[in-house]
């Protein structure tokens, strides 16, 4: 069985990382996206939180699970009996830095690869922190983001 984790933040999760989750599940028999605990940034949203976006927004993707973890990538992804690890890049500036991580990633785990996936162009302008920043500003997320996401951005900024 071919298993791929798609790590990141999703705080929160957008339609950009639908795309890669989307695309994933189509070339791999599962697919965990993995939701980083980050001690170096401050969410919005809490890692459940973040977990429950992402399960309303895959309801129809029967081979995607969704989990979390606290640590290094690598050993999350050995745990899980992955062989590969799924990036999404919108732009040239997202490669270099996960170009670096993934020969990180091979030189503490060589078993595991990293594949890289360009994000729909649609989407190659989105990111989550713009999309908190819009939202903040009173900005409509509506093209941006999971029905969800929209009602859990609003009540956080309502706050």
């Amino acid at each position: 069985m071919r298993i791929a984790v798609y790590p990141g933040s999703f705080d929160p999760i957008t339609y950009g990382h639908l795309d890669i989750i989307q695309r994933s599940s189509k070339v791999f028999d599962k697919v965990i996206v993995a939701v980083v605990k980050n001690r170096s940034k401050e969410p919005l949203f809490s890692v459940e939180e973040r977990m429950n976006f992402i399960r309303r927004s895959i309801t129809d993707l029967s081979n995607v699970e969704v989990d979390h973890f606290d640590g290094l990538l690598v050993n999350f992804v050995t745990a899980k009996k992955a062989q590969v690890i799924v990036k999404g890049l919108r732009a040239m500036s997202d490669f270099e830095y996960e170009f670096q991580m993934a020969l990180l990633n091979r030189k503490l785990q060589p078993k595991v690869e990293t594949m890289f996936l360009m994000t729909d162009h649609k989407y190659s302008y989105l990111s989550s922190s713009m999309v908190k920043e819009i939202a903040g500003l009173g900005g409509s997320i509506r093209d941006l983001v999971p029905e969800a996401v929209i009602l859990g951005i609003l009540s956080k900024f309502k706050k």
